[in-house]
């Protein structure tokens, strides 16, 4: 009784600390969640609750090609012939060894020929269609996904940025007020210096609020609760080579291949054609087969069998279903069309945004934003040597400002038509 209650004991406190050690390692995954997009798209992946409904949607559908192509539950009838046994004063039986005959019929439904198959292989072009639509959700919340985690690091860097200049001008003002206490300056300097100071300050405010939002967004996509924080940003992903991007062939092949509307469509194509040949199908007659033994008495004395035939009579029902089968095969057909051309035109509008982007970000980084800086080293200079005034120093600094949010700016933007391209390819780059 000692060991095994020791034994129960072990048991209990592995169990507790195994808990508590997975407890805590998903409290560390939640406190480092947000710095990088692969952290998201990974929780996104095991808790958004629209993408987890899909997989649902797309499981139940795979459930239904088996059930399609089976046959029809078999029927059995019993039918009591002559309860009173030729003895109308006589109380009526119900039971077969005390009636004149018992008629036992055991029936089994039969499809035409070829009918089963092809019902069959429309439930699973439903089911593919339902992969399809499973893929296509998660394609367009891990471009969500990660357009916000583009957004939520370009604020992160404005923040910083902004606090960067805001130092900056706050060294403005000390050598203004120096310059004014050697009757260098004028004092309305070091008061231009601190209603810079209050812009900027108001800016982070505004930037603050920006950040909370992306945060509420992002918690949406992740199914946490609003206010939930995010560890900072690190890094935003990189940019393919230019080449990659830049081979419209191969990416349009790629789309045509792993587009997950695309999917959803051409599987489409093949329900609707299945249905259209079923509804041809329809035209012949279903079966049905039976055999009949008769009880008489105890014991069965005579066996029947059976043939029973659906006929066909009402053609112009079914010359209808046929032409709604066609008529829907070619509604999925222009679908189809429709969504490649779509899907096409965003894929150039978006490598033309890219390349855009790219651009942009090359000519400030290597152009305007090393000007910006030595704008502003030669006003510092000047301004302490008394040859440009306060206002043109002020001028230069908000043109770092401005050169480096514009760079962040043209970062974000990139990522963000990098996002929409991989949702078009169904795939990442």
């Amino acid at each position: 009784m000692g060991n095994g209650f020791k034994i129960i004991i072990c048991c209990a406190l592995w169990l507790f600390a195994h808990a508590a050690a997975s407890h805590a390692g998903e409290a560390g995954r939640e406190q480092g969640l947000g710095t990088n997009l692969a952290g998201l798209l990974d929780y996104a992946r095991e808790h958004n609750p629209e993408f987890a409904a899909m997989r649902y949607e797309a499981d139940a559908a795979a459930q239904r090609v088996q059930p399609a192509a089976a046959l029809p539950d078999p029927v059995l009838r019993t039918e009591l012939m002559d309860i009173t046994n030729r003895d109308m004063d006589k109380n009526p039986s119900l039971l077969p060894s005390q009636v004149g005959s018992t008629r036992y019929t055991f029936t089994q439904g039969v499809p035409w020929f070829g009918k089963r198959d092809l019902k069959r292989e429309a439930a699973e072009a439903g089911a593919e269609q339902a992969r399809g639509r499973t893929a296509a959700t998660w394609a367009e919340l891990a471009m969500q996904i990660k357009s916000a985690y583009a957004q939520y690091y370009q604020v992160a860097g404005s923040r910083k940025i902004t606090r960067d200049l805001l130092d900056l001008v706050v060294q403005m003002e000390k050598v203004a007020q120096v310059r004014y206490a050697n009757g260098l300056a004028a004092q309305q300097d070091a008061v231009r210096a601190q209603v810079e100071q209050t812009a900027m300050k108001t800016e982070l405010v505004a930037l603050d609020n920006t950040r909370r939002q992306i945060e509420a967004r992002l918690n949406a996509l992740l199914s946490r609760p609003a206010v939930m924080p995010f560890a900072a940003p690190q890094a935003l992903r990189g940019i393919p080579a230019t080449a990659s991007l830049k081979n419209h062939t191969a990416l349009e092949n790629r789309i045509r291949e792993h587009n997950p509307d695309l999917f959803v469509d051409e599987a489409g194509i093949r329900a609707s054609e299945k249905n259209r040949d079923l509804a041809y199908k329809n035209r012949y007659p279903d079966f049905a087969l039976g055999v009949s033994p008769t009880q008489i008495g105890s014991g069965v004395r005579e066996w029947g069998v059976m043939v029973e035939l659906n006929i066909p009579l009402q053609q112009e029902a079914r010359r209808s279903q046929e032409r709604e089968s066609e008529a829907m095969l070619a509604a999925a057909k222009a679908r189809k069309e429709a969504t490649a051309n779509r899907i096409l035109s965003l894929l150039a509008e978006n490598l033309a945004g890219l390349d855009a982007a790219q651009r942009i970000e090359l000519l400030i980084s290597s152009s305007l934003l090393p000007q910006a800086n030595v704008a502003f080293e030669s006003a510092l200079t000047g301004y302490q040597t008394g040859r440009v005034d306060f206002a043109a120093l002020l001028d230069a600094s908000r043109q770092i400002l401005n050169a480096r949010l514009e760079t962040l700016k043209a970062q974000t933007d990139a990522q963000m038509r990098l996002a929409e391209i991989e949702r078009l390819l169904g795939e990442d780059i």
